[in-house]
């Protein structure tokens, strides 16, 4: 039998597949400026099938290629943990309360140039796993700008004028303007307008003025003035010998100084010398006390050849002759009377009488 084959066309049904877990925020690159806070954001959504636990990571690439990732925030079984990289340590939080809702966004506070890196979000959800990259670059704002002129601002002569920020992220933009006077600038100034430096060739009176300088780059922007005031030029000859006078005045001075010190210390030295220099060719003083001593012992010694009729009246005149200025050191003492000596006494004492020759009021030997 003739066999015939039916041909049905089979038609082929691919199942309708739910999409699982994904991060709807793309990649992109974020530019702060320092200080600032940069939002890094994660957003993503879940499907029925992922039923495991929702675990949520970020994670820092350094821009230094030798260093690898590091997970700097982390959730997981309903807890965060953020003490994970210690340069973003109290710097690094999510924004969102309830991370089950599909936003695993962060925020970095008081951004640094080291948090220049690459960020990794990653949502885990089983089956479902995805991630996403944010390149974040921090840049410094302009800031101190100064404005200042180099050179003589003098009426035919060359100077610049410059504007030049203390910090600042390149690439730099300037802009010059003239803010007084009839704020029309020169055209020769025009090609340098929006440089750091305006080269002024032959300057004029017309050229003074107030200029502003602004300093701009893709984060922040800075500004500063300058006075320009061109004068005619100086009596430079005047200055010139005025200040050879100065000079040589303060030289005057400086010696002047310089020999009274000298002098000065030339005489202390002298007083010093001449303090302490003892003379070996002159004998020391005699005692006071011991002078009045050997005179006393001698008086002493010639009782001897005294009578004892005249022992009482030479004793006291003796004693009174001698000088009250030897005595001045010695403590004094209260005066006694002089013990009479009997006659007998003075003999046994081996006493010799002597006559004394009595003389007359006028001095004549009686």
């Amino acid at each position: 039998p003739a066999y015939s084959a039916c041909l049905v066309p089979c038609t082929c049904l691919s199942p309708d597949f739910t999409q699982s877990l994904s991060i709807t925020t793309p990649e992109q690159m974020i530019e702060k400026a320092k200080g600032e806070t940069a939002y890094l954001p994660c957003k993503f959504t879940l499907s029925p099938e992922d039923q495991g636990p929702l675990d949520i990571e970020w994670l820092i690439s350094p821009a230094d290629n030798q260093k690898v990732d590091r997970v700097i925030i982390l959730y997981s079984g309903d807890k965060i943990y953020e003490d994970y990289y210690p340069d973003l340590k109290g710097r690094v939080h999510f924004t969102s309360n309830d991370l089950k809702s599909g936003d695993a966004s962060i925020n970095v506070t008081n951004l640094q140039l080291l948090d220049i890196a690459t960020y990794q979000c990653k949502v885990k959800k089983a089956p479902g796993v995805a991630n996403k990259k944010i390149q974040l670059t921090v840049l410094v704002k302009p800031s101190g700008t100064r404005c200042y002129i180099d050179g003589s601002e003098e009426i035919g002569n060359d100077f610049k004028l410059k504007c030049e920020p203390k910090e600042g992220s390149l690439p730099l933009r300037y802009e010059w303007q003239k803010l007084s006077d009839s704020q029309k600038l020169p055209a020769s100034w025009l090609p340098e307008m929006t440089s750091s430096v305006i080269s002024v060739k032959n300057a004029s009176s017309e050229y003074s003025g107030t200029y502003s300088c602004t300093v701009r780059n893709r984060v922040g922007s800075d500004q500063c003035l300058l006075r320009l005031d061109v004068v005619p030029p100086s009596n430079r000859a005047a200055t010139i010998a005025g200040a050879i006078i100065g000079i040589l005045l303060a030289l005057v001075c400086i010696g002047f100084i310089v020999f009274c010190c000298r002098k000065k210390r030339r005489e202390e030295k002298y007083e010093k010398e001449v303090h302490h220099d003892i003379r070996e060719d002159v004998p020391p003083p005699k005692s006071r006390t011991s002078t009045a001593r050997s005179y006393i012992g001698s008086n002493h010694s010639s009782l001897g050849s005294m009578s004892p009729s005249n022992m009482e009246g030479y004793a006291k005149a003796q004693y009174n002759q001698v000088p009250s200025e030897d005595f001045e050191r010695v403590p004094q003492s209260p005066t006694l009377p002089p013990a009479k000596v009997a006659a007998p006494n003075l003999s046994r004492m081996g006493a010799v009488p002597v006559m004394i020759p009595a003389q007359s009021k006028d001095g004549s030997i009686v």
